[in-house]
């Protein structure tokens, strides 16, 4: 359940945010729980009154991110980012700036699916730089056309810019640990 089982919402002039509650974390987002994985949850000021508009706000912002590099690859991802915006990965350097974000997200979503669903957000107190995180999940097939699945933690760090857009000031991923007791265990045949 990813960034497809996300929907937003807008109830007149009040944003709603259905998240998939299997991919929630209590308390990451007051008034909310997991469940099971076919049950949603409208996170609105009016079904959580602690949800803050900056929370919907980076919320909407992450989840319209997420549907854009599901359905355009690494190019749509790019779009995303500020000008002077930082990339994170495991094992690798840094990557700084819109353009070499760019020059390094050249896949396509047919040969590496990249989805993801936020799980909480915070907006800054002035209301124009906040952060959201979340689970991950990327999937391609490696060179004799096996399916390689690769998981994991992320955080956006969102900032608007000087014409009121928001860009992605910076974005970081960690792949999930192994499960208990694989880094010992047997090869699997």
């Amino acid at each position: 359940m990813f960034a497809r089982t996300v929907r937003v919402y807008l109830l007149g002039s009040i944003s709603a945010v259905v998240i998939p509650l299997a991919a929630q974390v209590p308390g990451t987002i007051p008034g909310t729980a997991p469940a099971s994985p076919s049950s949603y949850k409208i996170i609105s000021p009016v079904t959580a009154p602690t949800v803050t508009p900056g929370q919907i706000t980076l919320i909407e912002l992450e989840t319209k991110f997420a549907q854009a590099v599901a359905e355009g690859g690494g190019k749509a991802f790019a779009t995303w980012f500020a000008d002077d915006a930082v990339t994170l990965n495991n094992g690798k350097p840094a990557t700084l700036g819109r353009g070499a974000i760019a020059a390094t997200a050249t896949w396509s979503p047919k040969e590496y699916s990249l989805t993801w669903v936020a799980q909480g957000a915070q907006m800054g107190p002035s209301n124009d730089m906040g952060f959201t995180w979340g689970h991950y999940e990327g999937r391609s097939t490696d060179k004799n056309g096996q399916p390689v699945i690769v998981t994991g933690r992320y955080i956006t760090v969102w900032k608007k810019t000087p014409d009121g857009t928001w860009k992605v000031a910076m974005d970081a991923s960690a792949d999930e640990p192994p499960a208990a007791g694989d880094c010992c265990s047997l090869p699997k045949r």
